[in-house]
């Protein structure tokens, strides 16, 4: 078994990360099923919040899957994220009504509010913004949602008074 710097718990402590041993027992016991890479993801992803590098070298060396397979999977289905996830997941519509009426301006006021890039998270870990094809809510439009609460018909001017409900 080859020890990944990556399964340090952190370069403070120095500890082992044991969820790294646990990702080696779920792909273990996912390995005889056919396809069988996909629920492993799912699963490393609820154990980590997001797949880190580390531990898909070891869901590569339990299932024999080469690392650019893995990536290609991973990078396909919008559910897997490489990068961990903000403590709160900002989701702006850019469906056709609210690109109509105006969602690309909230989406450019939110990333210059937050100082980030869409799909990417703030460097205090407290917000990721991301950009959704549709979020169901056009009557509404334009829309985004912070974790589960939609926010409609908003105005640029809505987005620092949202930020401020989450700090």
């Amino acid at each position: 078994m080859i020890l990944l710097t990556e399964e340090k718990c952190c370069s403070e402590c120095g500890e082992i990360d044991i969820r790294y041993e646990k990702v080696r027992d779920i792909a273990k016991e996912f390995k005889v099923m056919k396809g069988s890479l996909i629920p492993v993801l799912h699963e490393v992803q609820k154990l980590f919040g997001y797949l880190p590098e580390g531990a898909l070298q070891v869901v590569s060396e339990e299932l024999n899957i080469s690392m650019s397979e893995i990536y290609g999977v991973s990078t396909f289905y919008s559910q897997f994220a490489l990068e961990p996830k903000g403590e709160h997941i900002i989701k702006v519509c850019l469906g056709t009504a609210c690109y109509v009426k105006g969602a690309q301006d909230i989406l450019e006021r939110l990333s210059s509010a937050l100082e980030v890039e869409v799909g990417k998270t703030t460097s205090d870990g407290k917000f990721t913004l991301e950009a959704a094809r549709c979020l169901g809510a056009c009557g509404l439009a334009p829309v985004l949602m912070v974790d589960d609460k939609v926010y409609g018909r908003l105005i640029p001017a809505d987005v620092i008074r949202i930020i401020e409900e989450y700090k």
